[in-house]
């Protein structure tokens, strides 16, 4: 096999590898945040993803202001090598924060938070699914969502939970509402 059918056949494996591992719409964010650090930005396909996936967060007249920021953004950053050497997009947004052109360019600097929360909010649903299969299953599959959404907090948020007494939880359970039966905490029921 050629040198030129070998690299071929790598990149088909790695595109193969980050389709079946991100969906549509995140392969389109990180086209985006690849956009924003390439030599000139494209600027209306940085508008449509933000019309997009993100239309909560910018208002009609800021989505207008943002085509014109990114147009003079895209000169600045031609002519600045301080915007031009970054690699990556929390890079960029570092040296946005750097040459104290963060608050010129507020909206292009908004774009650039959002996509670097990405990651973030990606991996917290996909740990909350894992979560939600361990908790789920066959044997628990009538519990309400309520019990299900709490249970999820504490399995989810463990590093947290570790940290709660439980004898405070118990004296908070105790006082929200009369029980037919008295409940005793752990530490009096070792004593008996």
């Amino acid at each position: 096999m050629g040198k030129g059918k070998t690299i071929e056949s790598f990149f088909k494996k790695q595109l193969h590898e980050l389709n079946s591992r991100f969906n549509k719409e995140t392969i389109e964010l990180l086209s985006l945040s690849s956009s924003l650090i390439s030599k000139v930005i494209n600027v209306d396909e940085i508008c449509l993803l933000v019309e997009k996936y993100y239309p909560q967060d910018f208002s009609d007249q800021e989505k207008i202001q943002l085509r014109y920021q990114l147009e003079i953004f895209n000169i600045e950053k031609s002519k600045n090598i301080n915007l031009s050497g970054a690699s990556t997009i929390s890079d960029l947004c570092k040296r946005l924060v750097d040459t104290k052109k963060r608050e010129t360019y507020y909206l292009v600097d908004r774009v650039i938070r959002l996509i670097l929360t990405l990651p973030v909010s990606t991996a917290t649903t996909e740990r909350g699914f894992s979560a939600m299969k361990i908790f789920k299953n066959r044997l628990r599959n009538k519990m309400s969502d309520n019990y299900l959404a709490n249970s999820l907090v504490v399995y989810i948020e463990k590093e947290i939970a570790e940290n709660f007494d439980s004898e405070s939880i118990i004296d908070e359970f105790k006082n929200l509402k009369g029980r037919r039966a008295e409940l005793q905490s752990s530490l009096s029921c070792e004593n008996k």
